[in-house]
């Protein structure tokens, strides 16, 4: 009881500091990343099955063939997705899953698991986004233009999206999400069989 895994999606502005937030979060036992299948060539220092699974764009397109995929979506000329069978093994271990997805990527998984949690991660203004997206120093200035173009239009977004958690210094933001995720375990909607356990003579395991 009050153990059930919750599908956790993270989602906002490329530059907005998701990679690092994650890790953070990850270092709890009590979270897992699902690692995102992408067709995109890997940065430096990125690993095969841990940073991404890097695929084609023929192998790509037969995982969604199969129906290997929970969500898939294109960016930046990309495809990115989630590997469905991972999802389904670690929630049903009572794990958080954590998935780090493009905003077209969480509207598909809402519509399949309605009890997923959506949240959307920002910086404090689209300055401070194109400060980080620079101070990487690993894009051109047309790929830059290109996502704090793509970041405008997710902004739009946030409304469907079931928090907005703003990345102002890691720790804070990662302090937010685990208060978010304790308090969503408590829920009465993810708790519907608690009743029949607490008029039960064991009770509440």
């Amino acid at each position: 009881m009050f153990d059930k895994g919750i599908l956790l999606i993270i989602s906002g502005p490329s530059g907005a500091g998701k990679g690092t937030v994650v890790k953070e979060l990850i270092k709890e036992d009590k979270y897992c990343l699902s690692v995102s299948v992408t067709t995109r060539k890997p940065r430096p220092g990125e690993i095969e099955g841990v940073s991404y699974y890097f695929r084609s764009e023929e192998q790509f397109e037969k995982l969604i063939a199969d129906g290997e995929l929970l969500e898939y979506a294109a960016f930046c000329g990309n495809y990115y997705g989630t590997p469905l069978k991972y999802v389904e093994e670690r929630l049903a271990e009572g794990k958080n899953v954590i998935l780090e997805i493009e905003v077209q990527g969480a509207v598909q998984v809402k519509e399949r698991y309605p009890d997923a949690v959506l949240i959307f991660l920002t910086p404090e203004s689209i300055s401070d986004l194109e400060d980080r997206l620079r101070g990487r120093r690993t894009e051109s200035d047309e790929v830059i233009a290109m996502r704090l173009s793509r970041a405008r239009e997710e902004v739009k977004l946030m409304d469907k999206y079931d928090y907005i958690v703003l990345n102002d210094l890691v720790r804070n933001a990662t302090s937010r999400i685990n208060g978010i995720v304790e308090t969503e375990k408590y829920a009465s909607e993810r708790n519907k069989d608690f009743p029949s356990k607490f008029l039960s003579e064991k009770g509440v395991d």
